[in-house]
């Protein structure tokens, strides 16, 4: 068995020759000439990937194979509030209907940045207080502009 020899990753790298073995994630050349890689350190980032994917695809393949498939014309019918649809389904919406939306999601997300501040202010100290009002008060600044410019009016 060919035994093998460490490679020092960088010309600035402390020399550890002492130490017998070799790291995780280090290139190791073996006294054949081939470079070989230690991949251990990636196993905990490979089961992460392939539980996720097993969370998300397991519970759609049971219930397709457990659950009840008995179509009848009552099922099949497109329903829309309890009566049959009137109109096409690709009509256009108001351009508002988008804008409100946007704006909801925009304050919202911008609100959610400020729970991690409010849990870290006694670390942040004044510096940290200071910078969340500024943050606040462009956010008043912005909603302020778009009420006078109307985008909040629904007509």
């Amino acid at each position: 068995m060919a035994k093998a020899v460490r490679v020092r990753v960088s010309p600035t790298a402390p020399d550890k020759q002492k130490r017998s073995g070799s790291r995780p994630g280090r290139i190791i050349r073996s006294l054949t000439g081939s470079l070989e890689m230690n991949l251990e350190q990636y196993l905990p980032i490979l089961l992460f990937i392939l539980v996720g994917i097993a969370v998300g695809i397991i519970p759609q393949v049971l219930g397709y194979i457990l659950g009840p498939n008995r179509p009848d014309a009552e099922k099949n019918s497109p329903y829309e509030c309890g009566f049959e649809a009137f109109e096409d389904a690709r009509m256009k919406f108001d351009v508002r209907y988008y804008l409100v939306a946007i704006l909801f999601i925009l304050f919202d997300l911008e609100i959610a940045f400020l729970f991690p501040w409010a849990l870290a202010l006694k670390e942040v100290g004044m510096a940290g207080f200071i910078g969340a009002v500024v943050f606040l008060n462009i956010l008043v600044v912005g909603f302020i502009y778009e009420w006078k410019k109307g985008a909040l009016d629904w007509e």
